[in-house]
């Protein structure tokens, strides 16, 4: 007869899973509520303290450290010794251990949470029994995960021995450990950059390719999710999101967080195509649409209000790949699932994004920062120039430098009040993005309106030439340019209003 102990958390299918156990000539060894849930189920069980003859204490702390407990699950089957020393301490061998973990992470989730809940909720005998059978699944069956259950006995019943089954067990074993002693080590610490950052995450699915068709990915959840997330959001119609879309999307939710006006977002590529606001939905999907009506063909749309009738029907009229709002009206609905591959999805929109730490793989290892967080208002603004600028000006000034945070530097953005006109992403030099912004913004309604600003400063006055030159009538930028004088100097000279926003919003 073969022995599995028992000590779970998560009951699901316990019971059923156990019975099957039985009916295999496996005895039951348990503890605490696992023990009763087997007992109350009309099955025999062994309670641990029968097998390490010392009673549970300390609150059921200590349950299970116990070398009657260890020794059975560490020792090599294949070598005699070990299996002499079981013998002469009276020892069981156990053959599986079933056990998953107290819900630390479901604790710590409570918004009335106390530390004293927090510690009590952090599992030690159960990952220890987890990896002393993991570490020897050769010989024992480590089972964390209930939806393992039906393989296992599968497993059992084959009557082989898959080394291969036994290792996947004992990799999700180490897996599920890891993530767990992270989760409580990014709870109990004080650091914003620790000296070893563990990060962990859960599957949310696989992906059918990544960035392209010839790479393989999946995308994750992160160890405690966020409500503001695209991953959180309902697909109400249209196929699984991409890899790009993923990314893109995830765009859109942080531009559009920037601002409580009512607002739509388009976005291409991680950058914002176009960002228009209005009295209603409608008027602000109009806006943004004219911001670029080239560059938002199978973009993604995020709006913050209801989506209403006319202007789902405006949106039906091109193609998208993903449109995300609040909610839609029934009629919206109908119009915009005629398109079968049209993504649809609701998530409640926020302005309060909280600061995490965000990492980006490179070569070795991976970089992580805070959030970029900051916005500008006017009271963080200092003029420079002799001329003054408008209170207009003063508003687009504020609405322009929310867009240029979420475009790829060197970003420029060229805008009026409410509307962006012109967008210039990812140059190697800043000069050209100006030029590509105001290109963009030239042909616009409102042009003459616009002002300009930059995610980081001028390293010379040749971007403030061009703009004055080119119908731009002021301009904000950080300053921080040891040739910031030239700018200045050159803004004077043409009569243009240049502005420090004394904040630098690189994005790469």
């Amino acid at each position: 007869m073969k022995r599995a102990l028992l000590s779970v958390s998560d009951k699901t299918g316990l019971v059923d899973f156990a019975k099957q156990l039985v009916a295999l000539d496996f005895e039951l060894v348990s503890t605490g509520g696992t023990h009763k849930a087997l007992a109350d189920a009309g099955l025999d069980v062994i309670g641990i303290e029968d097998v390490t003859n010392f009673p549970e204490m300390l609150d059921g702390r200590v349950k299970t450290l116990h070398p009657r407990v260890h020794g059975a699950l560490l020792a090599r089957r294949d070598l005699p010794e070990h299996m002499a020393t079981l013998k002469e301490h009276d020892i069981t061998p156990i053959d599986m251990v079933v056990v998953n973990l107290y819900p630390f992470k479901e604790t710590i989730l409570k918004p009335d949470v106390t530390d004293a809940d927090a510690i009590e909720n952090i599992d030690i005998g159960g990952p220890s029994m987890l990896r002393s059978a993991a570490k020897n699944f050769a010989a024992v069956l480590p089972v964390v995960d209930p939806t393992d259950y039906e393989a296992v006995i599968a497993h059992l019943k084959s009557g082989e021995d898959d080394q291969k089954f036994r290792r996947q067990l004992a990799t999700k074993v180490f897996q599920h450990t890891a993530a767990y002693d992270a989760l409580i080590a990014s709870y109990l610490t004080d650091k914003e950059f620790p000296e070893q950052l563990t990060i962990s995450g859960e599957k949310f699915d696989d992906m059918r390719y990544g960035e392209n068709p010839d790479q393989n990915a999946a995308v994750y959840t992160s160890a405690l999710p966020e409500k503001y997330s695209i991953l959180n959001a309902d697909i109400l119609h249209g196929k699984q999101l991409s890899y790009n879309n993923i990314r893109d999307a995830d765009a859109a939710l942080r531009i559009i967080a920037e601002y409580d006006e009512t607002t739509v977002v388009t976005v291409k590529h991680m950058n914002p195509a176009g960002i228009g606001q209005g009295a209603t939905i409608e008027e602000a999907w109009d806006q943004a649409f004219a911001a670029d009506d080239i560059s938002i063909f199978g973009g993604i749309v995020a709006l913050n209000r209801e989506v209403d009738l006319t202007t789902a029907e405006k949106m039906h009229a091109i193609f998208l790949e993903i449109i995300i709002a609040p909610s839609f009206t029934k009629e919206a609905y109908e119009v915009l699932a005629k398109k079968k591959n049209l993504r649809l999805l609701t998530l409640p929109f926020t302005t309060d994004v909280p600061n995490q730490t965000e990492v980006t793989s490179v070569l070795g290892g991976f970089v992580a920062q805070d959030r970029d967080l900051l916005s500008e208002t006017e009271a963080d603004f200092k003029v420079v120039s002799k001329a003054q600028p408008t209170a207009e000006q003063l508003k687009a000034m504020v609405f322009a430098q929310k867009a240029v945070k979420h475009t790829k530097s060197n970003a420029i953005v060229v805008a009026r009040d409410g509307q962006t006109l012109g967008v210039g992403a990812g140059q190697p030099n800043r000069i050209d993005s100006v030029k590509m912004s105001i290109e963009k913004a030239k042909a616009k309604p409102g042009f003459e309106d616009a002002v300009l600003a930059s995610d980081a400063f001028f390293p010379m006055d040749d971007s403030v030439a061009y703009a004055a030159e080119n119908g731009i009538k002021a301009v904000v930028e950080p300053g921080g340019s040891i040739k910031d004088q030239d700018s200045i100097d050159k803004a004077d000279e043409l009569g243009l209003v240049l502005v420090f926003s004394g904040r630098r919003h690189f994005k790469h």
